[in-house]
């Protein structure tokens, strides 16, 4: 068994990065993980550390730069300080909190093959790495150690970032065994 990957779960040692699942199809029929993903605060979390808001909160924590300091990147980019080893080539700190944040590592479950096996329950998701989210995965982040926290409601959140399989497509797939 390999090491794991920081904090993902799974067994893989092997972080994809948003350009990995931007070659899976984003069309309607396949849940657009990724267009849906782009709209939400995760996808710009590196970049919201650039703002004013966020340089004004790390001054009165006497933190030089937020892009750089370890107490905000740690919630603001997918696997920050995780061994380099670990990450696919193309990986980008800069696209913030990536699939990987909530689902594990993806070495080991990116492939479409994969997923298709996945999504007609052939496979165990945790056999190949891949997390389903839950609260306790995103308290590690949504919590009173954020300066800007101001409450966390799982059951209000998670909506604003699900992006499902599209039942038709689940049928589709489990058709094809």
């Amino acid at each position: 068994m390999r090491s794991r990957a920081g904090g993902f779960g799974g067994d893989s040692t092997d972080v994809r990065g948003r350009c990995q699942v931007q070659d899976l199809p984003q069309d309607r029929r396949s849940g657009r993980a990724v267009p849906l993903w782009e709209k939400t605060s995760h996808a710009k979390a590196y970049a919201t550390l650039a703002g004013e808001k966020a340089k004004a909160i790390a001054k009165e924590k006497g933190i030089e730069d937020p892009q750089k300091a370890d107490a905000c990147l740690k919630c603001h980019v997918t696997g920050h300080g995780i061994d380099a080893k670990y990450f696919a080539e193309g990986f980008l700190a800069a696209d913030g909190v990536q699939c990987e944040a909530c689902h594990g590592a993806g070495g080991d479950y990116y492939k479409m093959a994969t997923m298709k096996s996945l999504t007609k329950g052939e496979i165990e998701p945790a056999s190949v790495g891949l997390v389903v989210a839950d609260a306790k995965l995103c308290v590690k982040c949504h919590n009173e150690e954020s300066p800007t926290f101001k409450g966390f409601d799982f059951e209000k959140m998670v909506p604003k970032v699900a992006h499902p399989i599209p039942a038709e497509r689940k049928a589709q797939y489990k058709a094809q065994q």
